[in-house]
């Protein structure tokens, strides 16, 4: 799909989105058939022409401005990593590369991670997982045990039947997953391998195409994740996500546990375990 039919779809999926109701609009079954704002509505808010907002959704707009992008993020009420994606889609050529080159660890990274002492591995482009330390691995979906191309976090979570069992809160993380995605999709919109990414996990996937379809945008940043490990059972933990300054394409993510909690424990366990060179 082109970038500007993607953003086609993420204006229309983001005025959908909006409740008439915050913004003093009537609501009334009579006046509106489908959710959210109607074109010429959002053109107002935005203060543009409505020929040219439907231009823009019908993917037949060219060389967008920043001022244009300023209103529509405004009018659509954009947080951060939506403004983002949007800009990125309608300027592509203002920071379009060449193909993306395959990613390396540097083995300094790979010191680092095996230096922390909790859970940590670093994902890519498309939230692929390039490194990890023995701890990282062993918290759910076992890394190292993969073939590199299924290292891979959406296929973890939507074509890994065991996904569900490791995470209680399934649906809530799978959103995210997906909105990490999108996310990451907006930076390479013209990467064939996403198109081959989002094709195998739509064909494979009822969960993943209905998420895809909302066009929900967030960049992986901390929250709390519930799992159900197969060592130490359930474990509740904190996880900071920090963007590397020489490659941004790179992320690390560290996982930790609330001091004194059952979890800090089950997780001085699962280290134990894993130290154990009987499970090496």
């Amino acid at each position: 799909m082109t970038e500007t039919a993607e953003l086609g779809d993420f204006l229309k999926a983001r005025r959908a989105a909006l409740d008439p109701a915050d913004l003093g609009l009537p609501t009334g079954f009579n006046q509106r058939r489908v959710a959210g704002l109607r074109r010429e509505e959002l053109a107002q808010l935005a203060g543009i022409s409505v020929d040219y907002y439907t231009r823009l959704e019908q993917g037949r707009a060219r060389n967008v401005s920043d001022s244009v992008l300023d209103s529509l993020s405004r009018a659509l009420r954009l947080h951060r990593d939506e403004e983002t994606y949007l800009r990125n889609l309608a300027a592509p050529k203002r920071r379009r590369v060449a193909r993306p080159r395959a990613q390396r660890i540097r083995p300094e990274l790979q010191l680092m991670l095996n230096a922390i002492q909790s859970p940590a591995f670093v994902f890519g482009r498309y939230l692929d997982v390039l490194a990890w330390n023995p701890l990282g691995s062993a918290l759910a979906f076992d890394f190292a045990g993969r073939p590199p191309g299924e290292r891979n976090i959406p296929k973890m979570f939507f074509l890994d039947e065991r996904a569900r069992e490791l995470h209680p809160e399934w649906e809530t993380v799978a959103k995210e997953v997906v909105a990490n995605l999108r996310s990451e999709s907006g930076k390479y919109p013209d990467d064939p391998y996403l198109a081959q990414l989002v094709g195998e996990l739509s064909l494979g996937s009822e969960d993943f195409r209905k998420l895809w379809a909302k066009h929900t945008v967030r960049e992986k940043a901390h929250s709390w994740k519930a799992m159900i490990n197969p060592i130490v059972g359930e474990l509740r933990l904190r996880y900071e996500t920090l963007r590397l300054p020489a490659d941004p394409d790179l992320a690390l993510v560290i996982y930790t546990a609330e001091p004194g909690s059952d979890s800090e424990r089950a997780l001085g366990l699962l280290a134990s375990w894993v130290a154990d060179p009987a499970h090496a």
